[in-house]
């Protein structure tokens, strides 16, 4: 049996982005009946939440959407770099982050999760956190759905 592949997905604080990203992508590998291949988790560059649940509109978007999740934010470790074979960011900043965090030559491919959009590629998944609403929740899910289908199709045809 192969090995499983690994992937982290990062934002900010883990409890906006980097969970809906997560959810999002364990679906996608479900239906696509091949989730026993893959680990999946996500985590935050800074520890202002770890512990916590995420955001109750990630939450709220998660469940419109049939995405269950359960996991607490925990912060961006070290050992992610060896452990993980795709790192994702959400945005540029997070991308900086990651670079200059990762060991020398770490394992994990550091990738910027908009570059798998498959109707805008290279554009970022913007931070909702401060939005008044939901709907920047809203968008950020439907991102992830095209980003994550996206990075799935490469990976499959052996792309990445």
């Amino acid at each position: 049996m192969a090995e499983k592949k690994k992937a982290l997905f990062i934002c900010l604080g883990n409890i906006c982005r980097s969970p809906i990203a997560e959810a999002v992508f364990l679906k996608t590998i479900n239906d696509a009946g091949i989730s026993a291949n893959w680990e999946v988790d996500s985590a935050a560059i800074g520890g202002w939440h770890v512990g916590n649940q995420p955001d109750h509109r990630a939450l709220s978007t998660m469940k419109k959407h049939n995405l269950p999740y359960d996991n607490r934010a925990r912060q961006l470790g070290t050992k992610d770099f060896e452990h993980y074979d795709y790192i994702f960011g959400m945005d540029k900043e997070n991308m900086t982050d990651l670079k200059q965090m990762a060991p020398y030559k770490s394992k994990a491919k550091l990738l910027l999760l908009g570059d798998y959009d498959t109707e805008a590629p290279g554009k970022i998944i913007r931070d909702p956190y401060y939005d008044q609403g939901s709907d920047g929740f809203e968008q950020c899910y439907v991102q992830c759905v095209r980003c994550c289908k996206g990075f799935l199709e490469k990976v499959e045809k052996g792309e990445i």
